[in-house]
């Protein structure tokens, strides 16, 4: 392992297929998210609460094994062939941590961020399964991973006590899909008490792209259409798409001015929107602040409370660092989604090789102390 402090900020798991049938309360059980064979053509389709959700490419999601640079291998069949071991075995998690010269990964969910049910008990039965299943994980990883808690809004005093009880275990942070509740933005009173736990706690509310197969997500609206699968424009938008907006409106709607402490953590959208963001907001609230005024104007809340993960490649990591801050950008792998490689931390390190060593340090992992409670 490199001896330098590296933090991957946005890596997943790929959930045993079992999970939820091992892990969620009996009274639940017989509506765990699943996966089935149809014996008609042995493809696999994803149960969520008894209801075929998608059929036949769960397995693409992740990629295999393989000494390649990319995780994608077509013609998948299986959910299991699209999860290298790394994804769901905490040893060789820890193993490919070596490999890479990684002290530590950030886990977000796969399967987690491709569900939602309308019934409110049991959203909170599926997280709080995977919750247990990844302080199991966490616990054999032998503190090389940094687990976020699922953690579902819906009924915001269970999601609170369940957000408690994941504290308690050690948990760092919180991942939430960037979509409004029932029709409310994370600004509503209701929320206030979630917001209040985690800028106590100090871990952040992390803001992760996610999956809809059966609606449009985010405000791609009706260029999006659902079951689509020509992938270039959909997995490119989807940051700007969901990400975004979910953090502008925090920014505008006065969040930060409740909770001046609370950290925002925007992942897999990529780092370079945010200067361009704050220019933006900044000019329309110079000119129409007086419809909804806060104490600073956008771009300060920006510096203060958000931090934002790059992309390996990403050309604009250095002006994101000049006008956003140099302590608030991160990098991820996305590690072992489709569009993510094998060889992201080779690539992050060739990106920030000419930024200096000390924005070069900040950027692998530095930064991620400020983000992540220790």
């Amino acid at each position: 392992m490199s001896a330098e402090f590296v933090v991957d900020c946005d890596s997943h798991v790929m959930e045993p297929p079992n999970l939820w049938q091992t892990y969620i309360e009996p009274r639940f059980r017989d509506r765990a998210i699943r996966i089935v064979t149809d014996p008609s053509d042995g493809m696999e389709t994803l149960l969520i609460d008894n209801q075929p959700l998608l059929k036949g490419t769960l397995a693409g999601l992740g990629g295999a094994n393989l000494p390649r640079e990319t995780l994608f291998v077509p013609g998948q069949r299986k959910y299991l062939e699209g999860c290298p071991p790394a994804s769901y075995v905490p040893e060789e998690r820890v193993r490919m941590l070596d490999e890479w010269g990684v002290s530590a990964g950030v886990l977000f969910p796969t399967v987690g961020i491709l569900w939602d049910t309308e019934d409110d008990d049991l959203a909170l039965a599926y997280t709080r399964a995977y919750n247990n299943w990844l302080n199991d994980f966490a616990t054999r990883a032998r503190n090389r991973v940094i687990p976020i808690a699922h953690i579902a809004i819906q009924n915001p005093d269970a999601a609170l006590a369940e957000l408690r009880r994941c504290l308690k275990l050690g948990f760092k942070g919180i991942f939430l899909a960037p979509e409004t509740i029932k029709g409310k933005r994370f600004s509503h009173p209701d929320f206030d008490p979630i917001w209040r736990e985690c800028e106590d706690a100090q871990v952040p509310v992390c803001l992760h792209v996610i999956v809809r197969f059966n609606r449009s997500p985010g405000i791609i609206g009706q260029f999006y259409q659902p079951g689509d699968f020509r992938a270039v424009y959909g997995f490119a938008l989807g940051g700007f798409a969901q990400v975004v907006p979910a953090a502008m409106t925090m920014v505008a709607d006065g969040l930060f001015d409740r909770f001046p402490r609370l950290k925002v953590l925007c992942v897999e959208a990529g780092c370079g929107w945010a200067p361009y963001i704050m220019d933006r907001m900044d000019e329309k609230y110079q000119h129409l602040g007086f419809t909804f005024p806060t104490k600073l104007k956008p771009s300060d809340y920006f510096r203060r409370n958000i931090w934002v993960v790059a992309e390996p490649e990403e050309r604009t990591i250095g002006a994101t660092m000049d006008l956003l801050g140099e302590d608030r950008v991160l990098w991820g792998s996305d590690f072992p989604h489709i569009d993510s490689t094998l060889e992201a931390s080779r690539l992050i390190r060739e990106s920030v090789s000419g930024l200096g060593e000390k924005r070069r340090r900040k950027l692998l992992g530095e930064n991620a102390r400020g983000v992540f409670p220790t």
